[in-house]
């Protein structure tokens, strides 16, 4: 695989790349490395296969890919000294469930505790260092779309993207990957790392998906996610009581659609199809998103066939990770106190 296949496949469905020349350089290297940070904070839902999707681009791509369980991050964030453990089992126990739903060979992956890097005096310095070099006002814009801000936040909500622009240095990744949402961070990265002597890296970023209910899919929101471990009913009954505006693509299943849907059909050389009775002009396939959108944006695809399709492929892609439930759900009782 030459250097720009290695880039097509890396930056598929990116919403942004800092910088594209930065990364085509990156990919000269035999075996580059890239991680992705995710905080054990609220239980994991659907829109996690969108990173999970990127993963399996990175990893066929001959990336070294690494998945840091940022535990705590999650503490800075709020989440309770006494169960941030039980969390981040959890999520170590599912992420590679729902990678394998996706068909991904999670052996050349690799899991690291954030606690692990972080907790060195090393590390400790540095944070020191980059504390004295950064203002107020830069830690709290770098924060303030990630971190549960207030007007007079918490000082551990400011040291928060100090401790993420180091862990690219003490992971040694070339690349790190996040949300659109996080991309004030990842800027900050650029811009600190090498005040410390340390190398700027690339940054890649997703897209977000929107809510079911219009707005971000957050674990926050109850009514705007569909969870991992939801059973066949209840993500049908989610997906049919999520907003969907007949003619507007603007909405979470159209969204879902696009970038998770749409890219596992496309790998597998599958089309998705829209089953609906005759009477109604029989069943409809597509082979990509645009083809979808035209005839959703023309009304020709209502949003409850396009609903029961989704909520369909969604069971689809939990079923493989539905046979270790009893084994998830105790690790997410106890990580959640239910």
């Amino acid at each position: 695989m030459n250097v720009e296949e290695r880039y097509k496949l890396v930056t598929r469905n990116l919403q942004e790349v800092v910088t594209e020349a930065e990364l085509r350089e990156v990919l000269k290297k035999k075996n580059p490395s890239v991680y992705w940070g995710t905080m054990p904070t609220g239980s994991p839902h659907i829109a996690y296969f969108l990173p999970l999707l990127k993963i399996a681009d990175f990893l066929k791509a001959n990336l070294k890919v690494m998945v840091l369980i940022a535990d705590l991050h999650a503490a800075l964030d709020g989440v309770p000294w006494k169960i941030l453990e039980k969390r981040q089992k959890y999520y170590e126990a599912l992420i590679p469930e729902m990678l394998k739903s996706l068909g991904v060979n999670t052996k050349k992956l690799k899991f690291v505790k954030g606690s692990k890097i972080q907790d060195n005096p090393r590390y400790f310095r540095d944070v020191l260092k980059m504390s004295m070099l950064s203002t107020i006002n830069d830690t709290t814009r770098a924060a303030s779309e990630v971190v549960k801000m207030s007007d007079n936040p918490k000082l551990g909500n400011l040291i928060y993207p100090i401790m993420q622009a180091l862990d690219e240095e003490y992971l040694k990744a070339d690349i790190q990957f996040g949300g659109l949402d996080q991309r004030k961070i990842l800027v900050f990265a650029r811009e600190f790392l090498p005040k410390l002597g340390y190398k700027a890296r690339v940054e890649l970023m997703n897209p977000i998906i929107p809510g079911l209910i219009g707005k971000k899919m957050s674990a926050s929101i109850e009514g705007s996610k569909v969870d991992i471990l939801d059973d066949e009913n209840i993500v049908i009954k989610k997906i049919k009581e999520a907003e969907c505006q007949e003619g507007n693509p603007d909405n979470g299943i159209m969204q879902f659609a696009k970038y998770v849907l749409f890219p596992v059909k496309q790998d597998k050389k599958q089309s998705l199809k829209i089953e609906r009775p005759e009477k109604f002009g029989g069943s409809l396939t597509y082979r990509n998103y645009e083809e979808m959108e035209k005839d959703f944006i023309s009304k020709k695809l209502h949003p409850l066939d396009l609903k029961n399709a989704v909520a369909k492929e969604i069971n689809s892609l939990l079923a493989p990770i539905r046979k270790n439930k009893a084994k998830l759900q105790k690790l997410y009782n106890e990580a959640y106190q239910k």
